[in-house]
Parts: C-alpha cells; structure tokens; sequence
C-alpha cells in the first residue's frame, strides 16, 4: 500500500512538471507575423445602420482598422462591445 502512494505521488509530480513545461514554452512563444498586405485578417468588428437598424459583424478584412460598410446609402456606424 506503502508503495502505491508513492507511485501515485511520482505521476502526479510528474504530470503537474509537464504541464509547467507546457505552459511556460506557450508563453515563450512570439506571436506570428502579420500577414502580407492584401492578405485577409482576422477581425471581429459589429457594425449598425443608424437609419434602418440592420447590424452587421465583419470577421474578415484586408487591414487591420477597415472602412465601415455602407448601407442605405450611409457609412454604418460601428458598435463598441464591452468585454
């Protein structure tokens, strides 16, 4: 019996080790380049037409901070989430 919990203990301390390791290499890890101008990126924008109350969510554009849409024939304006 003696023998089993400290077989246990060893694979919980090892387990826990690996999972430090895990975590610390994810943070050492830079962030990737941004891709090539032109190239999609991924944004996550929520728009509304003040005129006609339809919204629309952008979740793909060619820069970072894109023009808004235009929908009845007016600029839509952009809606700030709070997080």
């Amino acid at each position: 019996m003696f023998l089993f919990k400290i077989v246990v203990a060893i694979a919980i301390a090892f387990l826990i080790i690996k999972i430090g390791v895990f975590i610390l290499k994810s943070l050492a890890t830079p962030p990737p380049e941004p891709p090539p101008p032109g190239e999609l990126r991924k944004v996550k924008l929520l728009y509304r037409c003040e005129l006609c109350g339809a919204e629309v969510r952008m979740t793909a554009a060619a820069e970072e901070n894109p023009e808004p849409p235009r929908h009845c024939m007016e600029d839509m304006e952009p809606i700030i989430e709070e997080e």
